[in-house]
């Protein structure tokens, strides 16, 4: 099963009124997560076609602490306790990065998909998650460089593409290198969400 699903992380472009989008991907969480996992969240509301957190800071984390739920937590020990058995389960490392994705630990996402990407390198769905988290955490160049391994391992992964315009946008304030992406977002899936918001992205940098 194949996710587009658009996760809100608005952010600004020269005046502020760029409102930038990040696109998870889509067979590496439902394959490796509880379908009951999926919960909304304060910055990237799930599932979601285009939601926006106005005000909300490039990469900024939740405002106060955000506490996972007694099941999430639930889950994350099951999968722990799975894994101190079975150290090489790729499947339950990206089970639990999903877990702390979607529960806004970060960095404990990150640390999670190096231990899946350490057992299977080249999965562009991981590296696109692992790219948001990085890009929560602020880590923009660490982000960026994540999202373009990503789509170097498969050049058509149209989410980790749009994500590099994202964060050309605005995060590194290179909006030429934005609008080339988009367009080549649009060249590459005409017909995609991503290009849909990839159209709504290049007309404000036109503006």
């Amino acid at each position: 099963m194949n996710r587009h699903i658009m996760f809100a992380l608005a952010g600004g472009l020269a005046a502020g009124f760029l409102a930038g989008y990040l696109v998870f991907s889509g067979e590496s969480r439902d394959a490796a997560r509880p379908a009951a996992a999926a919960s909304a969240a304060p910055i990237m509301p799930a599932p979601s076609l285009g939601g926006v957190l106005p005000g909300a800071a490039p990469g900024a984390m939740p405002s106060g602490p955000v506490l996972p739920s007694a099941e999430v937590q639930a889950r994350i020990a099951q999968i722990e306790a799975a894994l101190r058995m079975d150290p090489k389960n790729h499947d339950a490392w990206v089970a639990l990065g999903n877990e702390y994705f979607d529960s806004h630990q970060a960095q404990k996402a990150v640390e999670a998909y190096d231990k899946a990407l350490a057992l299977k390198p080249a999965d562009p769905n991981v590296l696109t998650d692992q790219g948001v988290m990085y890009r929560q955490l602020g880590q923009f160049d660490k982000a960026l460089a994540t999202f373009q391994k990503a789509n170097k391992i498969q050049p058509s992964h149209v989410q980790s593409l749009f994500n590099i315009g994202i964060v050309y946008a605005n995060d590194l304030d290179k909006p030429g290198e934005a609008a080339k992406v988009w367009n080549k977002v649009l060249t590459l899936a005409p017909a995609s969400e991503q290009a849909a918001q990839a159209r709504q992205m290049l007309s404000q940098l036109k503006k």
